[in-house]
C-alpha cells in the first residue's frame, strides 16, 4: 500500500505503483476536482500541486508522489477564499468550466512564483493550459486581480 499526504490529509492507497496520480485522486480518492482532459499532459485539465508546483497529475505516478505533499482544487482553500478562486469568481472566468480548476492550479502557482506577473509572465505561465471555449482574457484578467489581491492592493471579499 502506499501512503499520501493529499490536502493535509494522509491516506493509504492499494493502487500500483505506476497508476497515474489522475486515477489515484479522482478513482481511490473521490477527489473529482481534478479533471482528465488528454492524459498526456498537455492540455492541463488535471493539474495539481505537488511540493508547491504544478505539475500534471495524469504525468506523475503514484510511486513518484509517495513521499511528496500533493494539493488539489479542493484543497487550495475549502472555504474558497484563495486569492485566484476570488478573483475567478469575481471576474466571472468560467464559460463551461471544465478546465478551470487546473487553470486555477496553474495560476496560484504562477502567483507564488512571481507576484506581480505582466501579461507577458501570465501569458507564458499559463500556455501549457488550455481553454475550449477560448476565455483567455478573462483568465489573463482573473491571474493579474488574483496577483493585486495576494499583493494586498485589493480587498479579498
Amino acid at each position: 500500500m502506499a501512503k499520501l499526504t493529499v490536502n493535509g490529509r494522509a491516506y493509504f492507497v492499494d493502487d500500483a505503483p505506476d497508476t497515474p496520480l489522475l486515477w489515484v485522486l479522482r478513482e481511490s480518492l473521490q477527489l473529482t476536482g481534478t479533471k482528465f482532459g488528454c492524459g498526456g499532459g498537455y492540455c492541463g485539465c488535471c493539474t495539481v500541486h505537488i511540493n508547491g508546483e504544478a505539475m500534471r497529475s495524469c504525468r506523475i505516478r503514484l510511486a513518484d508522489v509517495e513521499d511528496a505533499i500533493v494539493t488539489t482544487i479542493e484543497g487550495l482553500d475549502v472555504s474558497t477564499n484563495h486569492p485566484v478562486q476570488k478573483a475567478w469568481i469575481k471576474m466571472q472566468v468560467p464559460q463551461c468550466g471544465y478546465c478551470h480548476s487546473g487553470q486555477i492550479m496553474q495560476a496560484a502557482s504562477l502567483i507564488k512564483e512571481n507576484p506581480n506577473p505582466s501579461d507577458e509572465d501570465i501569458e507564458i505561465g499559463m500556455r501549457g493550459n488550455l481553454c475550449r471555449c477560448m476565455t483567455y482574457v478573462r483568465i489573463k484578467d482573473a491571474v493579474k486581480y488574483a496577483a493585486s489581491i495576494s499583493r494586498g492592493e485589493v480587498s479579498n471579499d
